[in-house]
């Protein structure tokens, strides 16, 4: 497991693919997977550019991690993310097996770890991931806020 300032670094790699999305106009959620201490895959939120519901910055990294190793089964990695996921991505959490999730933001509207429901620990499935809540709290709430306050402001004008 990475250690407690480790977390702060690999969030701070998350938060970059956030400003990434913020730089496309979509929410800015980012994500990055980490095994043995490198960062083997990054995504970030691209539903508006993709019109699609599925391209959420967790299912990007996770699919790109899936395909460095050929195999659904991340069982020796981390995943990063900005935003703590919602129940689709919760379930992605869970079928690809990752050990270990930490998240920066509560999501209270959509938040599927903590915030609605606690589905990570649900014991009826065969997999439940160990949690670090509220890593860089504050950072990744404020790239959310700024993102909709300039959303607004632009609307209003």
């Amino acid at each position: 497991m990475p250690k407690p300032n480790d977390h702060e670094f690999f969030m701070r790699a998350a938060l970059e693919e956030a400003g990434k999305a913020y730089g496309k106009g979509e929410v800015p959620i980012g994500a990055v997977v980490v095994h043995e201490k490198e960062i083997i895959s990054r995504g970030h939120n691209l539903r508006e550019t993709e019109g699609h519901p599925l391209t959420h910055a967790e299912m990007i990294a996770i699919h790109r991690a899936s395909d460095r190793f050929e195999s659904f089964r991340l069982e020796d990695c981390t995943l990063y993310v900005t935003l703590e996921p919602c129940v689709m991505c919760s379930g992605a959490i869970i079928m690809s097996r990752l050990p270990h999730i930490v998240f920066g933001a509560y999501d209270k509207k959509g938040g599927t770890v903590r915030s609605l429901m606690e589905l990570l620990d649900e014991p009826r499935f065969n997999h439940r991931p160990l949690v670090t809540e509220g890593v860089m709290e504050e950072e990744c709430s404020r790239i959310l806020k700024d993102f909709f306050k300039d959303l607004r402001r632009k609307r209003d004008t």
